[in-house]
């Protein structure tokens, strides 16, 4: 397993409070890519009324949930899994498929190869090469798979690149992995926030693969990473039913299953954020590209993969000016492939990335 230097993570912001002297509630957060509108509207107006719940049991099979889930991924409810955040999917997949070799493309989430080393797999990576801007090649990648790996595993789009792959491109990839008998994972964490999501979703491709299962949460797009609230869709029934038998039951408590079903069916909430996020993606990726000593690689999610060019600034230097402002962006030293020339940032509200812009500015100027 690769070995990576510690930094601090988007949720280490009690880390921070403790070397830095800044209060944690004072910090703004571009580390942990979470959507900058907080709590759908709808969930919060509504959730107090719904208190008495946790005085009982939730639906054993999630039905109602599961339900809600499936009409706002256009998908069918026997198709739904959910689970105690995706992480616990991850985790529950990787021990079901058990793989011996996973195949990760990278650099990505270190969850991944973590939990196929606690199965006792091994991990291999198919990098993508910044000589590409960490595009996506299905040439390179079909010269790459044989019948000796087992997973395939995407994070799509991609964690810290930004990049993504097309519908059409994980077609392709699911084909040539059924020639190989290779399952493939894909995790869509960051899917809703995509400008062309119709191109980049790959739900309607569980109708057509049976070796396909896609990870989702609430965390991100809808802000909410403390109700601990994943879901996945699969054609694979026989996948579903060893879901089942290995699952706890009553995974995911009351409230968390009240709160899914208000937030996503929340659509002033779901079009305020695309659009915010759209918006702030273009003006901030076009006011970076006029910084002298960066390379700003294109965006699809709603983070930034930046590269820093000059010798004598790194990324820990550019993480210490942007924390003293009370502002945390992500060191990528920790990603595989990457090292301490690159930053990963997310898009916030207006005035917070432009306080951010302007930091990295007075950074690159000095």
């Amino acid at each position: 397993m690769l070995q990576h230097q510690d930094h601090f993570h988007g949720s280490d912001l009690e880390k921070i409070e403790k070397i830095y002297g800044i209060h944690k509630e004072e910090i703004v957060s571009f580390s942990a890519n979470v959507n900058p509108l907080g709590l759908s509207g709808k969930l919060r107006a509504s959730l107090a009324e719904h208190l008495d719940a946790i005085t009982s049991y939730p639906d054993r099979e999630y039905t109602e949930l599961r339900k809600v889930i499936a009409a706002y991924c256009d998908t069918e409810y026997d198709r739904i899994i959910v689970g105690n955040g995706s992480t616990e999917l991850i985790s529950l997949f990787i021990q079901i498929e058990h793989p011996s070799k996973a195949m990760i493309i990278g650099p990505t989430y270190s969850e991944y190869e973590r939990e196929v080393s606690l199965g006792g797999g091994t991990s291999l990576y198919f990098p993508l090469k910044e000589s590409a801007d960490f595009q996506f090649n299905l040439e390179r990648l079909e010269t790459q798979l044989n019948e000796s790996i087992d997973l395939l595993i995407i994070c799509n789009p991609n964690n810290p690149t930004s990049s993504a792959i097309t519908r059409k491109e994980m077609r392709a990839i699911l084909d040539i992995c059924k020639q190989h008998d290779i399952f493939v994972m894909v995790d869509e964490t960051y899917v809703e926030f995509a400008e062309k999501y119709d191109e980049i979703n790959a739900v309607s491709l569980t109708n057509y693969y049976n070796n396909i299962v896609i990870l989702r949460g609430i965390s991100k797009f809808f802000a909410a990473p403390g109700l601990r609230l994943g879901y996945a869709i699969t054609g694979n029934q026989d996948l579903i039913k060893a879901v089942n038998t290995k699952q706890n039951p009553w995974t995911i408590n009351s409230l968390a299953e009240i709160a899914g079903k208000l937030m996503f069916t929340d659509d002033a909430y779901i079009r305020q954020t695309k659009e915010l996020i759209s918006r702030e993606r273009a003006r901030i990726v076009t006011a970076l590209r006029k910084i002298d000593g960066l390379k700003v690689y294109e965006p699809t999610a709603n983070f930034v993969l930046v590269r820093i060019l000059r010798d004598d600034v790194t990324a820990d230097t550019m993480f210490d000016a942007a924390i003293r402002q009370k502002m945390m962006i992500r060191n990528c030293s920790t990603f595989p492939f990457l090292d301490n020339k690159y930053i990963r940032f997310c898009f916030m509200n207006p005035e917070d990335n432009d306080r951010l812009v302007n930091c990295i500015r007075e950074v690159m100027s000095q």
